[in-house]
């Protein structure tokens, strides 16, 4: 039996959820993926901050065998500003306080799985407290990020994007 059969679950980081996030993004597509949207919460814990992401309309995959992984990171810039042609320019690199590399930047987070255009999903992180990343951006990409390659992990084309703000109520 290992030792982590004894451990007793955290019972009051998913009751988070139900409470109002500290920041949240909304979340939208850029040119030619106008159809993604959703929302993405940030809830301040003594653990660490639990990431909640829900999304719709990402592309689906075009055959069998093919996946629906995008790449999901927080970036450093303020805003989700461009122009055509160009998907997010000031979103800038991924947020990266302590100069780390991939995949140790404080923005690297874990991908978002597609099920016929819906992601969800919840995390717990200790890269970054909730008002390191109030006013930065959140960038969903075309691919997975394969954890590996500088700066960015491969991860493709951004194909949304969400500001950062503090949230209405949240502490």
């Amino acid at each position: 039996m290992s030792h982590l059969s004894h451990r007793q679950p955290i019972p009051h980081l998913l009751p988070v959820l139900r409470g109002s996030p500290q920041a949240e993004a909304r979340v939208a597509g850029g040119e030619g993926f106008s159809g993604i949207g959703g929302w993405v919460r940030f809830y301040q814990t003594d653990e660490g901050v639990v990431v909640y992401a829900e999304i719709t309309g990402l592309p689906k995959p075009e055959g069998p065998c093919q996946g629906q992984v995008f790449g999901f990171h927080i970036h450093q810039g303020a805003d989700c500003g461009g122009q055509a042609g160009e998907p997010f320019p000031h979103a800038m690199g991924h947020f990266n306080p302590g100069g780390c590399g991939h995949p140790y930047h404080a923005g690297d987070l874990p991908p978002l799985f597609g099920n016929n255009g819906l992601a969800v999903s919840a995390f717990l992180t200790d890269r970054f407290l909730v008002e390191d990343i109030i006013g930065r951006v959140v960038i969903i990409h075309s691919q997975p990020d394969d954890f590996t390659t500088q700066p960015s992990g491969g991860s493709g084309e951004k194909i949304a994007c969400g500001a950062v703000h503090r949230a209405a109520g949240g502490a």
